[in-house]
């Protein structure tokens, strides 16, 4: 079973936050709340909230995410995580290329559903909310494999 997830895009204010937070919640009501879950980009607007739109489509579904702060991705959280969550196949090739040892525990959030989950950053609300949509679906596809 997994203690540490990681969950990986590319300036985590966008898909990360989104999946950090639908991932814990969705943990926390299957009883799997010791999984610790975080995020980082790799290319991160350090410092930076979660975007407003995805503040908002989260408060909707009853997460705040008003805390989260955009942070760099690091070898250091690499090798914290039992399995690291990015949203698209390159950003798996990009965490690999960082650290080599993450080969094998690196996986798309869709990666049950064979999907990537396309960036919203800079696009329409309907953008956000097809992101919050496939994110959910991955959330429940990785909670089911869990469980077996």
């Amino acid at each position: 079973m997994f203690k540490h997830i990681l969950v990986v895009c590319i300036g985590n204010i966008c898909r990360s936050p989104m999946t950090e937070g639908l991932l814990t919640q969705a943990l926390k009501v299957a009883e799997l709340s010791d999984i610790e879950v975080r995020s980082a980009g790799l290319n991160a607007l350090i410092g930076q909230p979660a975007d407003r739109v995805v503040k908002r489509i989260m408060q909707a579904h009853g997460i705040d995410v008003s805390t989260h702060r955009a942070q760099q991705l690091n070898v250091d959280m690499l090798r914290w995580a039992d399995l690291v969550l990015v949203m698209e196949e390159s950003q798996k090739r990009c965490v690999i290329r960082l650290d080599a040892s993450t080969r094998g525990k690196v996986y798309r959030i869709g990666e049950w559903g064979e999907y990537d989950v396309p960036d919203p950053y800079r696009q329409t609300d309907n953008k956000f909310e097809t992101a919050f949509e496939l994110i959910s679906r991955g959330v429940s596809d990785w909670l089911m494999k869990f469980r077996e």
